[in-house]
């Protein structure tokens, strides 16, 4: 049984909810985490996780949004943070890949992000695209603890976010011809990573140019469980242990 640590499950993606969540669970992913981005894609995040009983969500405001927030938007995610399904604040961050010209806009969202992660001690679920020294260096300012999305740096810098109380999310460019993370996650060590899929993004190989979707969380565990040399069931009793560990209000059986 494995789990999706993030994907944007919405109804702007996929005609069919009921019949992508069917499919990964026939593909033994039972459990996901929605992450939200902006202001309605988080009100859609607590519709469905009404909805869908093996559903957990994620509450925040994606950098890539900064100049379109209010703070009126920070509230709702505030007055949302009792939920029993929401496990994290996000998806959050910095993304320079675009522009820097607003990054200390984007400094001072995601410190207010974090502020309230911290004083309702949940995990954050961060975004860092060409912005590793700044993410860092913000984080390091609070006392929080979650996962690096989509982690794509080095060794170094994952030792560093690992020292930090912070997992990293695989995903599947770690099965693209040419990635480079491979070695690096398998040199942090099982402890220290999560599965996830950024649905409807980053298609795993065999199925790379396609949607993707959770259920393809099973390509990326039989990759990750050959390069660490193990079976698929150890990969989702580590993996889940990681995950229990960090989303304290998700309910793994």
């Amino acid at each position: 049984m494995f789990v999706d640590t993030h994907c944007h499950i919405f109804k702007s993606d996929y005609d069919n909810i009921d019949e992508v969540l069917n499919n990964a669970s026939n593909n033994n992913v039972k459990y996901y985490i929605n992450n939200g981005s902006d202001r309605e894609y988080n009100k859609e995040v607590l519709e469905l996780v009404k909805e869908y009983d093996n559903m957990y969500g994620a509450l925040g405001i994606h950098p890539e949004t900064v100049d379109d927030y209010s703070l009126d938007d920070i509230e709702f995610i505030k007055n949302n943070l009792s939920n029993e399904k929401i496990v994290a604040i996000g998806e959050i961050g910095l993304d320079y890949h675009y522009t820097k010209e607003n990054k200390d806009e984007q400094i001072k969202l995601l410190e207010m992000q974090l502020s309230l992660a911290e004083e309702y001690n949940l995990p954050v679920i961060i975004h860092s695209r060409d912005a590793t020294e700044d993410t860092i260096n913000t984080l390091k300012k609070f006392n929080c603890r979650g996962t690096i999305h989509s982690f794509s740096g080095s060794l170094e810098t994952a030792r560093i976010y690992i020292k930090m109380g912070y997992l990293l999310g695989v995903n599947g460019v770690i099965t693209f011809k040419n990635a480079k993370i491979k070695e690096v996650i398998k040199e942090v060590g099982l402890e220290n990573i999560i599965l996830e899929t950024d649905s409807p993004y980053l298609t795993p190989e065999p199925f790379r140019g396609k949607q993707n979707n959770p259920g393809h969380v099973f390509e990326i565990a039989k990759f990750v469980a050959d390069l660490y040399n193990i079976s698929l069931e150890e990969l989702a009793k580590k993996t889940n242990k990681n995950i229990a560990n960090m989303y304290k209000k998700m309910k793994l059986d």
